[in-house]
Protein backbone atom coordinates (compact mmCIF):
# COMPACT_ATOMS: atom_id res chain seq x y z
CA UNK A 1 0.00 0.00 0.00
CA UNK A 2 1.12 3.48 -0.89
CA UNK A 3 1.07 6.18 1.78
CA UNK A 4 -1.39 7.68 0.03
CA UNK A 5 -3.57 4.61 0.13
CA UNK A 6 -3.04 3.93 4.08
CA UNK A 7 -4.11 7.65 4.60
CA UNK A 8 -7.41 7.02 2.70
CA UNK A 9 -7.77 3.73 4.65
CA UNK A 10 -7.20 5.63 8.32
CA UNK A 11 -9.26 8.48 7.67
CA UNK A 12 -12.31 6.10 6.88
CA UNK A 13 -11.84 3.61 9.81
CA UNK A 14 -11.62 6.65 11.87
CA UNK A 15 -14.61 8.40 10.33
CA UNK A 16 -13.34 11.44 9.18
CA UNK A 17 -14.56 13.41 6.61
CA UNK A 18 -12.12 14.59 4.20
CA UNK A 19 -13.10 18.63 5.42
CA UNK A 20 -12.70 17.39 9.20
CA UNK A 21 -9.78 16.26 8.61
CA UNK A 22 -8.22 19.51 6.77
CA UNK A 23 -9.67 21.40 9.97
CA UNK A 24 -7.95 19.56 12.45
CA UNK A 25 -4.82 19.95 10.85
CA UNK A 26 -5.20 23.41 9.26
CA UNK A 27 -5.22 22.18 5.74
CA UNK A 28 -7.54 22.33 2.72
CA UNK A 29 -9.61 20.03 1.73
CA UNK A 30 -7.92 19.83 -1.56
CA UNK A 31 -4.54 19.48 0.04
CA UNK A 32 -6.15 16.17 2.17
CA UNK A 33 -7.35 14.80 -1.29
CA UNK A 34 -4.20 14.90 -3.00
CA UNK A 35 -2.12 13.51 0.08
CA UNK A 36 -4.45 10.55 -0.74
CA UNK A 37 -3.96 10.13 -4.53
CA UNK A 38 -0.55 10.42 -3.69
CA UNK A 39 -0.36 13.48 -5.82
CA UNK A 40 1.14 15.63 -2.98
CA UNK A 41 2.73 14.58 0.28
CA UNK A 42 2.27 15.92 4.13
CA UNK A 43 5.11 17.51 5.69
CA UNK A 44 6.57 16.55 8.49
CA UNK A 45 4.64 18.21 11.11
CA UNK A 46 1.40 17.14 9.34
CA UNK A 47 2.84 13.45 9.11
CA UNK A 48 3.55 13.27 12.71
CA UNK A 49 0.11 14.67 13.45
CA UNK A 50 -1.49 12.14 11.23
CA UNK A 51 0.33 9.44 13.31
CA UNK A 52 -0.78 11.09 16.74
CA UNK A 53 -4.28 11.20 15.63
CA UNK A 54 -4.67 7.82 13.71
CA UNK A 55 -2.38 5.84 16.88
CA UNK A 56 -0.03 4.19 13.97
CA UNK A 57 3.86 4.29 13.64
CA UNK A 58 5.93 6.53 11.48
CA UNK A 59 7.21 2.67 9.88
CA UNK A 60 3.84 2.00 8.98
CA UNK A 61 3.00 5.76 7.23
CA UNK A 62 6.65 5.71 5.47
CA UNK A 63 7.14 2.10 4.73
CA UNK A 64 5.71 0.95 0.80
CA UNK A 65 4.33 -2.44 1.47
CA UNK A 66 2.17 -5.13 -0.41
CA UNK A 67 0.69 -6.32 2.88
CA UNK A 68 -0.76 -3.96 5.02
CA UNK A 69 1.43 -4.22 8.32
CA UNK A 70 0.21 -3.86 12.20
CA UNK A 71 -0.59 -0.71 13.68
CA UNK A 72 0.28 0.06 16.84
CA UNK A 73 -2.28 -0.86 18.98
CA UNK A 74 -4.31 1.66 20.82
CA UNK A 75 -3.63 -0.06 24.51
CA UNK A 76 0.03 0.11 23.73
CA UNK A 77 0.08 4.00 22.53
CA UNK A 78 -2.03 5.02 25.68
CA UNK A 79 0.58 3.06 27.87
CA UNK A 80 3.70 4.82 26.15
CA UNK A 81 1.60 8.70 26.18
CA UNK A 82 0.23 8.09 29.59
CA UNK A 83 1.93 10.85 31.04
CA UNK A 84 0.71 13.20 28.04
CA UNK A 85 -2.34 10.94 27.08
CA UNK A 86 -3.79 12.12 23.37
CA UNK A 87 -7.50 11.33 22.25
CA UNK A 88 -9.48 13.09 19.38
CA UNK A 89 -13.13 11.40 17.58
CA UNK A 90 -15.40 13.54 15.54
CA UNK A 91 -18.51 13.08 14.15
CA UNK A 92 -19.10 12.36 11.03
CA UNK A 93 -22.01 14.79 10.65
CA UNK A 94 -22.49 18.26 10.36
CA UNK A 95 -24.10 21.18 10.79
CA UNK A 96 -23.68 24.61 9.57
CA UNK A 97 -19.68 24.05 9.07
CA UNK A 98 -19.16 22.37 12.82
CA UNK A 99 -19.16 18.95 13.71
CA UNK A 100 -22.16 17.83 15.94
CA UNK A 101 -19.55 16.56 18.78
CA UNK A 102 -15.72 16.75 18.63
CA UNK A 103 -13.77 15.45 21.72
CA UNK A 104 -9.78 16.50 21.55
CA UNK A 105 -8.09 15.57 24.54
CA UNK A 106 -4.70 16.35 25.04
CA UNK A 107 -2.32 19.62 26.25
CA UNK A 108 -2.56 22.22 23.99
CA UNK A 109 -5.93 20.37 21.88
CA UNK A 110 -8.69 22.34 20.76
CA UNK A 111 -11.91 20.90 20.37
CA UNK A 112 -14.94 22.55 18.38
CA UNK A 113 -18.22 21.61 17.66
CA UNK A 114 -21.67 21.55 18.35
CA UNK A 115 -20.80 19.83 20.98
CA UNK A 116 -16.97 20.47 22.57
CA UNK A 117 -14.99 18.51 24.68
CA UNK A 118 -11.21 19.04 24.89
CA UNK A 119 -8.43 20.90 26.80
CA UNK A 120 -9.28 24.11 24.67
CA UNK A 121 -13.17 23.78 23.71
CA UNK A 122 -15.29 26.16 21.40
CA UNK A 123 -19.02 24.96 20.78
CA UNK A 124 -22.86 25.61 21.60
CA UNK A 125 -22.37 23.72 24.50
CA UNK A 126 -18.37 23.06 25.85
CA UNK A 127 -16.58 21.20 28.49
CA UNK A 128 -12.77 22.09 28.90
CA UNK A 129 -9.93 23.36 30.86
CA UNK A 130 -10.67 26.75 28.61
CA UNK A 131 -13.95 26.39 27.34
CA UNK A 132 -16.03 28.96 25.18
CA UNK A 133 -19.69 28.16 24.50
CA UNK A 134 -23.61 28.88 24.84
CA UNK A 135 -23.10 26.58 27.78
CA UNK A 136 -19.48 26.60 28.69
CA UNK A 137 -17.79 24.30 31.68
CA UNK A 138 -14.11 24.83 32.47
CA UNK A 139 -11.39 26.08 34.26
CA UNK A 140 -11.73 29.41 32.64
CA UNK A 141 -15.26 29.78 30.94
CA UNK A 142 -17.13 32.55 29.26
CA UNK A 143 -20.72 31.70 27.57
CA UNK A 144 -24.03 32.75 28.25
CA UNK A 145 -23.98 30.09 30.82
CA UNK A 146 -20.87 29.57 32.16
CA UNK A 147 -19.88 27.50 34.99
CA UNK A 148 -16.06 27.24 35.81
CA UNK A 149 -13.35 28.84 38.89
CA UNK A 150 -13.29 32.02 36.67
CA UNK A 151 -16.64 32.41 34.73
CA UNK A 152 -17.98 34.57 32.80
CA UNK A 153 -21.04 35.37 31.46
CA UNK A 154 -24.88 36.50 31.47
CA UNK A 155 -25.13 33.75 33.73
CA UNK A 156 -22.51 32.95 35.37
CA UNK A 157 -21.26 30.90 38.73
CA UNK A 158 -17.57 30.22 39.67
CA UNK A 159 -15.22 30.77 42.77
CA UNK A 160 -14.44 34.35 40.96
CA UNK A 161 -17.81 35.10 38.57
CA UNK A 162 -18.53 38.22 36.49
CA UNK A 163 -21.55 38.55 34.80
CA UNK A 164 -25.26 39.95 34.15
CA UNK A 165 -25.83 37.90 36.88
CA UNK A 166 -22.93 36.40 39.26
CA UNK A 167 -22.64 34.09 41.26
CA UNK A 168 -19.51 32.78 43.49
CA UNK A 169 -17.41 33.41 46.54
CA UNK A 170 -16.49 36.46 44.36
CA UNK A 171 -19.00 38.26 42.16
CA UNK A 172 -19.24 41.17 39.81
CA UNK A 173 -22.72 41.88 38.23
CA UNK A 174 -25.63 43.71 37.49
CA UNK A 175 -26.66 40.92 40.01
CA UNK A 176 -23.72 40.02 42.07
CA UNK A 177 -24.79 37.43 45.16
CA UNK A 178 -21.53 35.73 46.49
CA UNK A 179 -18.89 36.51 49.97
CA UNK A 180 -17.90 39.23 48.41
CA UNK A 181 -20.01 40.79 45.80
CA UNK A 182 -20.02 43.93 43.88
CA UNK A 183 -22.49 45.27 41.44
CA UNK A 184 -25.47 47.00 41.09
CA UNK A 185 -27.65 45.19 43.46
CA UNK A 186 -25.53 42.78 45.71
CA UNK A 187 -25.90 40.17 48.27
CA UNK A 188 -23.55 38.65 50.40
CA UNK A 189 -21.12 38.35 53.73
CA UNK A 190 -19.77 41.44 52.42
CA UNK A 191 -22.09 42.97 49.84
CA UNK A 192 -21.21 46.64 47.89
CA UNK A 193 -24.32 47.48 45.49
CA UNK A 194 -24.66 50.86 43.61
CA UNK A 195 -28.65 50.83 44.39
CA UNK A 196 -28.97 47.99 46.73
CA UNK A 197 -26.79 45.88 49.42
CA UNK A 198 -27.70 43.37 51.35
CA UNK A 199 -25.76 41.26 53.80
CA UNK A 200 -23.40 41.01 57.12
CA UNK A 201 -22.18 44.51 55.97
CA UNK A 202 -23.89 46.08 53.32
CA UNK A 203 -22.82 49.30 51.53
CA UNK A 204 -25.40 51.08 48.96
CA UNK A 205 -27.73 53.45 48.61
CA UNK A 206 -30.03 51.36 49.88
CA UNK A 207 -28.15 49.11 52.51
CA UNK A 208 -29.75 46.17 54.51
CA UNK A 209 -27.13 44.68 56.96
CA UNK A 210 -27.36 42.49 60.14
CA UNK A 211 -23.80 43.91 61.44
CA UNK A 212 -22.93 46.90 59.53
CA UNK A 213 -24.98 48.78 57.16
CA UNK A 214 -24.02 51.86 55.27
CA UNK A 215 -26.45 53.61 53.47
CA UNK A 216 -26.33 57.10 51.38
CA UNK A 217 -30.21 57.40 50.79
CA UNK A 218 -31.72 54.33 53.14
CA UNK A 219 -29.96 52.06 55.92
CA UNK A 220 -31.09 49.32 58.01
CA UNK A 221 -29.75 46.76 60.42
CA UNK A 222 -31.42 43.84 61.64
CA UNK A 223 -34.98 42.26 60.64
CA UNK A 224 -36.95 44.23 57.90
CA UNK A 225 -40.51 44.83 59.27
CA UNK A 226 -43.05 45.71 56.82
CA UNK A 227 -42.86 49.53 56.71
CA UNK A 228 -39.40 48.88 56.21
CA UNK A 229 -40.22 46.37 53.10
CA UNK A 230 -42.77 49.13 51.97
CA UNK A 231 -39.98 52.02 52.32
CA UNK A 232 -37.58 49.85 50.55
CA UNK A 233 -39.33 49.03 47.51
CA UNK A 234 -40.54 52.84 46.99
CA UNK A 235 -36.73 54.21 47.27
CA UNK A 236 -35.95 50.89 44.42
CA UNK A 237 -38.72 52.33 42.30
CA UNK A 238 -37.28 56.07 43.00
CA UNK A 239 -33.73 55.85 42.30
CA UNK A 240 -33.24 52.68 39.88
CA UNK A 241 -33.55 53.76 35.98
CA UNK A 242 -35.89 52.53 33.91
CA UNK A 243 -33.49 49.99 32.27
CA UNK A 244 -32.48 47.88 35.35
CA UNK A 245 -36.33 47.64 36.09
CA UNK A 246 -36.45 44.05 35.24
CA UNK A 247 -33.17 43.70 38.33
CA UNK A 248 -35.59 45.55 40.61
CA UNK A 249 -38.16 43.43 40.06
CA UNK A 250 -35.72 40.77 40.90
CA UNK A 251 -34.65 42.19 44.13
CA UNK A 252 -38.26 43.22 45.46
CA UNK A 253 -39.31 39.03 45.23
CA UNK A 254 -36.58 38.89 48.05
CA UNK A 255 -37.05 41.72 50.13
Amino acid sequence: MTLGDKLSKLRKENNYTQEQLAEILGVSRQAISKWESNIAYPETEKLLRLGELYECSMDYLLKDENNTPTSVSKSKTITLNFSNPNFERVSNKNFHGLPLWHINIGYGRTAKGIIAIGFTAKGVISIGLFSLGIISFGLLSVGILALGVLAIGLLSAGAFSCGVIALGAISIGIISIGATSVGYFSAGALAIGKYFAIGDHAIAQIALGDTKAIGSVYQKLGELTIQDIADVKELLDANVPSYLSWAKKLIELFV
